[in-house]
């Protein structure tokens, strides 16, 4: 295997284990009540209160692709998130994001865009959230300032 081999494979390999470790946040999070889903309500919370932001997901499927008012209102958010340095990734499957941090009883009809907050008490540390500010600092090193994850199959 050549080293440009080596180089391509690398980042798929990071990116499958940041799709893994993006799962376990939205779920200890969605456990410990901090996730805040929904474009408007995800606002709300941004301008209410920045600092308790830690993490945003943005999420894009193909239905949504044209829609000019959500493209605006991803990159309002996007633009917040870059002042406020809050760490912020894309992903292209809404459906399974919303299985992820959506009740099963009720399906979720906006997870566009999903927010980890920090707890008024800050006692909740998740090493896979670590593990995600990291690539997203990796990834502005290479001027990839929203990187897309893929979250893993169920």
């Amino acid at each position: 295997m050549t080293l440009e081999e080596v180089l391509i494979q690398k980042p798929a390999e990071r990116a499958q284990c940041t799709g893994q470790a993006l799962e376990e946040v939205l779920v200890s999070a969605k456990d410990n009540d901090s996730l805040t889903v929904g474009v408007y309500e995800c606002a709300k919370v941004m301008n209410l209160d920045p600092d308790s932001v830690s993490f945003c997901v943005l999420a894009m499927d193909e239905e949504f692709q044209c829609d000019i008012a959500l493209q605006i209102h991803f990159t309002l958010i996007q633009s917040f998130c870059f002042d406020n340095d809050i760490s912020i990734v894309r992903v292209s499957d809404m459906q399974r994001l919303a299985e992820i941090v959506g009740d099963k009883a009720e399906p979720l009809e906006d997870a566009h865009c999903v927010l980890i907050t920090n707890p008024a008490d800050g006692s909740w540390e998740d090493p896979a959230l670590e593990k995600l500010h990291l690539f997203c600092e990796e990834s502005r090193r290479l001027n990839d300032w929203v990187p897309e994850i893929s979250l893993p199959e169920r």
